[in-house]
């Protein structure tokens, strides 16, 4: 039995149990169940009760006393009596069975409808009678007043056949090109039909016309539902005279109150898969609805989840077994699903001991596959050395591994690794060890990198938890606790260089401040030595507060401070120029020869050596060369920044065209001159009359 809880509602699952392989013959089996107390304690509520391949739908008789199912492989009906426990017939049909009807109390009258067009009935000797309907039929309904079966399918017709007569009626004519489902309110009698445009057609049987249309597809599209297709009506359910559940083919399901057309609630199962069957549960007023995948309990007044069941094979069909709390389901598999929730209502009374079973049972996870067999792949053999047993009795192959016994399994992991215990056991008092001391009262301990900005991380951090106390605000996560941030307390490439210029002059009281978070550091080294060795008490005539002895960081201000940090920047400037100066001087230069290019013209061996020279040096020494020459000028601001003014270098091409301008410039000034003399002078010869 398997215990599943959702909500705090527990779900016995009586059909589980321990399973068996397929594989293993009757033989095998039965001697399982001779030596396994597991297999011979396991509950078989009622005897063989599954199919040979796949269960289609099952239902109970209205007395309780009889479970029917159809399914396939051949096409069979198979009829359970609940008081034996076991089963009482099974009928071989011609073609499977679409759904079925029991007309009387018990399992006496029941009615077929196969997927050949074919109806056939069944008395409590066996068949009957069959007969045929125009077209494929997909549902039908027993209307109990007039004897009369109403049949829907691939058609827009109601095709009616009455029993009492035992002839078909006139059909009812619908709107809809085809129906999918059908229902009849026992109470006053209403037939309604489900069609494939999302429309449910009410109908009157007395007077067999139309009373009312219900556009459920336009109702069932909502804000947060995405709709791919036309929702066409694949579950239909009458509660009581007013209420009506539909159920549509993209996963919604939808609450009627007859006297209005507007649903009162929309549930959505989330799946997008068609409801195949809906049902109430009066006492707790639940709707239980069900698609392929799962099936949902829900307050049929809220919409709240109640709880849910989600099989391991998909579902044809469920059945509520009436005043109870079982559930049964026809599965896409051999094995009919029997759930037993104790909360719904009390076990029936041929099962009556399960209210006591359940009651003792506690909570168990789920089991394996196969509770004595180990699935295994092939790298697991070669682990354990037992490759060559491929193709023995002792494996047998399942899609990409194989099963084996699991005592042999646990055999020949004892045998390869038997030192397995004390591992585990070293590992589990290692555990309570490290429990153990982080209860104790840590240290601060700081990382072997940037140990002043963690200090100063964690001084943070405690000022802020004391405004979080008084303040009620929300912590922020913390730079030290952060995985992302990890790196840079472990790696030496990011220690922060205190000497640089830009952290200097960004920090011009840094300092001060670094030589107190240096004296705490020290005083954190000291408590961590005396916190090793003996306590040492402290020397009198000098408090043991360092930071009661040292004046306020504020006794100059900020633009001293940065004036400061210049100034010093400004005499290693110097002193780093003086000393590159020497090393200049001192250098000696050797003579080097070079080949020249093709293509290119030789100008003179010096310019090619600067060139060269320029070439292998960094831009910082490029730079100061240039501030040598006066091509660069370097200022500081009052901010801290620096101010940078290059001078270009003019290339050979624009001195020739700036003395070929100063040139033409002369040459014009000079005919401007010429010009201006010859105007000048008076004009020789006879005068103008």
């Amino acid at each position: 039995m398997q215990v599943s809880s959702l909500n705090e509602v527990k779900i016995y699952s009586l059909s589980c149990g321990k399973s068996l392989p397929e594989w293993l013959s009757d033989r095998k089996k039965r001697a399982l169940q001779k030596k396994d107390v597991d297999v011979r304690r396991r509950i078989e509520l009622i005897q063989d009760f599954e199919m040979p391949t796949v269960c289609t739908t099952i239902k109970v008789s209205k007395d309780g006393q009889y479970i029917l199912a159809t399914g396939t492989y051949k096409p069979r009906v198979r009829c359970y009596d609940t008081y034996q426990l076991s089963l009482k017939f099974e009928r071989c049909l011609d073609s499977e069975v679409v759904t079925f009807e029991i007309l009387s109390d018990d399992y006496s009258k029941i009615v077929f409808l196969h997927n050949d067009r074919y109806i056939e009935f069944h008395s409590q000797s066996g068949f009957y009678y069959k007969t045929r309907i125009p077209k494929f039929g997909r549902d039908f309904s027993y209307h109990y007043p007039s004897c009369d079966l109403y049949f829907v399918g691939a058609s827009s017709e109601v095709y009616r056949l009455n029993l009492e007569q035992g002839r078909y009626l006139n059909p009812l004519q619908t709107d809809a090109a085809e129906n999918n489902v059908c229902d009849i309110n026992a109470v006053h009698g209403l037939f309604a039909t489900g069609t494939i445009e999302g429309r449910v057609e009410c109908w009157d049987p007395r007077v067999r016309k139309r009373v009312g249309v219900l556009d459920c597809a336009l109702s069932s599209v909502t804000v947060d539902s995405e709709i791919n297709s036309l929702p066409t009506i694949s579950a239909l359910k009458f509660n009581g005279a007013l209420t009506m559940a539909v159920g549509t083919s993209t996963g919604q399901v939808l609450l009627y109150d007859l006297r209005s057309d507007k649903p009162l609630l929309v549930k959505d199962h989330q799946y997008g898969l068609p409801i195949k069957s809906v049902h109430f549960q009066d006492s707790l007023d639940l709707v239980l609805s069900a698609d392929s995948r799962i099936v949902k309990m829900w307050n049929k007044n809220s919409g709240k989840i109640f709880t849910s069941l989600e099989p391991e094979h998909d579902l044809n069909d469920v059945c509520l077994y009436p005043n109870s709390g079982m559930l049964l389901t026809a599965n896409e598999s051999p094995k009919m699903g029997i759930y037993y929730i104790p909360v719904l209502g009390p076990a029936p009374r041929w099962c009556s001991f399960l209210d006591n079973l359940t009651e003792e049972l506690e909570e168990n996870p789920e089991s394996t596959v196969y509770d004595d067999y180990k699935f295994v792949t092939k790298k697991d053999l070669e682990n354990l050395g037992l490759t060559h047993l491929i193709g023995s009795p002792f494996l047998r192959a399942y899609m990409h591994g194989f099963f084996m016994d699991i005592r042999l399994y646990h055999k020949v992991k004892l045998m390869v690794n038997p030192f397995a215990y004390e591992e585990y056991r070293k590992d589990k008092i290692r555990q309570k060890i490290e429990e153990t001391r982080a209860q104790r009262v840590q240290l601060k301990k700081l990382p072997k990198v940037n140990k002043e900005l963690a200090l100063k991380l964690i001084e943070e951090e405690e000022e802020k938890q004391k405004s979080t106390l008084k303040k009620k605000v929300k912590s922020l996560p913390n730079i030290l606790t952060d995985d992302r941030f990890k790196v840079m307390f472990e790696n030496p490439d990011f220690q922060v260089d205190e000497e640089s210029e830009e952290f200097r002059l960004l920090n011009p009281l840094v300092s001060r401040i670094s030589e107190k978070r240096k004296k705490q550091l020290r005083m954190l080294e000291q408590q961590e030595l005396q916190a090793k060795n003996e306590e040492e008490e402290e020397p009198e005539g000098r408090p043991s507060d360092a930071e009661s002895s040292e004046s306020s960081d504020d006794e100059k201000t900020w633009v001293e401070e940065v004036r400061k940090q210049r100034r010093l920047l400004q005499q290693e400037e110097r002193v780093k120029r003086q000393e590159q100066l020497r090393e200049d001087q001192q250098t000696v230069l050797k003579p080097q020869f070079y080949e020249i290019k093709a293509g290119e013209e030789f100008r003179s061996f010096r310019e090619s050596a600067t060139k060269q020279k320029l070439m292998n040096k960094t831009l910082e020494d490029r730079l100061k060369l240039e501030a040598k020459h006066g091509m660069l000028n370097v200022s500081d601001t009052t901010v801290g920044s620096k101010q940078l003014t290059f001078t270009l270098k003019r290339s050979e091409q624009q001195k020739k065209q700036q003395e070929a301008e100063k040139l033409h410039r002369q040459e014009r000034k000079k005919l401007r001159r010429s010009a201006g003399h010859l105007h000048s002078r008076p004009r020789r010869g006879r005068p103008f009359h």
